[in-house]
């Protein structure tokens, strides 16, 4: 059975720094690709990230490129979302999700919600002062 669990998740000064994780099971990284998304109250989720399992190539939405980077440790199964220079505007409600498309960077459909089979709980950023 495939399950996502962020955590990381937490209140955060302006310009600071916070990383987020997402263990998966019942599965291989290998196989799948993980993106990142966020929901901001009274708007949609958008797409942060993601990663291709296989070749571990990376994609990211304009609005974070530069300031988060997304890895995988393939032997713990997990993936991470480093975030630095946060803004108040990336105050939301992080979720990882996976599906088993292998989604390569550059794929635009790696930052999309209907790309995905399968969704963590999420973990709360707040970016407060």
């Amino acid at each position: 059975q495939v399950q996502l669990v962020e955590s990381g998740g937490g209140l955060v000064q302006p310009g600071g720094s916070l990383r987020l994780s997402c263990e998966a099971s019942g599965f291989s990284l290998d196989y799948y690709t993980i993106g990142w998304f966020r929901q901001a109250p009274g708007k949609e989720r958008e797409g942060v990230s993601c990663i291709s399992g296989d070749d571990g190539s990376t994609n990211y939405a304009a609005s974070v490129k530069g300031r988060f980077t997304i890895s995988k440790d393939n032997a713990k199964n997990t993936v991470y979302l480093q975030m630095h220079s946060l803004l108040d505007e990336d105050t939301a409600v992080y979720y990882c999700a996976a599906t088993s498309v292998l989604l390569y960077g550059g794929n635009w459909q790696g930052l999309l919600t209907r790309s995905y089979e399968h969704w963590g709980q999420g973990t709360q950023v707040t970016v407060s002062s």
